[in-house]
């Protein structure tokens, strides 16, 4: 297969040119403290630059393997396509107040599209929701070229690249993880995560505990559990949890979409 230009690889961070996201009392978000945070700027240079070296990563061979393969022998649906076929990197406001952090990319979502939550079912129920609550221009994700823009918000996946069933080992977890650490410095505004699912909820807490010294002593012990509508203090962050937009929890009505839009408000109101 082969593989796609230099400029066509996704651009992480995009400026939102529409209204900022509905402000919201900023009631429990934990407030920053002299050495956990700066006030730096916003780096979105910093951010593609990340982006790029994501979409070159090869770490994992399982992966690089499965990635690849599925490009190789697409459904019906897609054949013809051209795939991404290689890690996906974070997309969104690079002064977003909330990270929206997934597992995975789909095999045919995100690795096909190039981008985060883009042309699967997941996404299409994400960013409708995304777009109801003010974070988003538009209700769909359907390519990468799409017009898309997050108002306030950046949306990632703990891991890159898309896993066989779904379920990356825990090497592969541990080798992806350095690019969330690194994101959550470059998003310096950041105040809410919202984590869609269990692994995603242990990634965030892992990504902050990783930053170490005034970070990793406000987590608190034990560690707080995942559920869906869950709260906790993570560091400087509020860290919120709901159920991913899988088809298995949509289809089933273990999570509509009014479930997703109170965590997302929530989220709105704290940041």
């Amino acid at each position: 297969m082969p593989r796609p230009a230099d400029d066509d690889l996704p651009v992480a961070a995009h400026a939102c040119a529409n209204a900022p996201a509905t402000p919201g009392a900023r009631t429990t978000a934990a407030p920053a403290t002299p050495d956990a945070r700066t006030t730096a700027a916003p780096a979105p240079d910093a951010l593609v630059a990340l982006s790029a070296e994501i979409v070159a990563c090869r770490a994992c061979p399982r992966l690089v393997a499965w990635r690849e393969a599925s490009a190789a022998n697409p459904p019906a649906r897609f054949r013809g396509e051209r795939y991404h076929a290689r890690p996906v990197p974070g997309f969104g406001d690079p002064h977003a107040r909330i990270l929206v952090l997934g597992l995975a990319p789909a095999k045919d979502g995100g690795n096909r599209t190039g981008r985060v939550f883009t042309g699967d079912r997941s996404g299409d129920f994400l960013f409708a929701a995304l777009h109801r609550v003010g974070l988003a221009n538009q209700p769909t994700s359907e390519r990468a070229d799409d017009g898309l823009q997050l108002c306030g918000a950046y949306v990632a996946a703990a891991g890159r690249c898309a896993p066989p069933d779904n379920r990356p080992l825990p090497n592969e977890r541990d080798r992806c993880a350095p690019f969330l650490h690194r994101e959550l410095a470059l998003l310096p505004e950041l105040r809410v995560i919202v984590a869609l699912g269990a692994f995603a909820w242990e990634a965030a807490l892992r990504a902050v505990e990783a930053a170490g010294g005034a970070l990793s002593r406000l987590i608190p012990r034990p560690l707080p559990r995942f559920g869906h509508g869950a709260e906790a203090a993570a560091g400087p962050y509020t860290l919120l949890g709901t159920y991913h937009p899988s088809q298995q929890n949509t289809f089933t009505g273990r999570l509509t979409p009014e479930m997703l839009d109170a965590v997302l408000r929530r989220a709105r109101d704290l940041s």
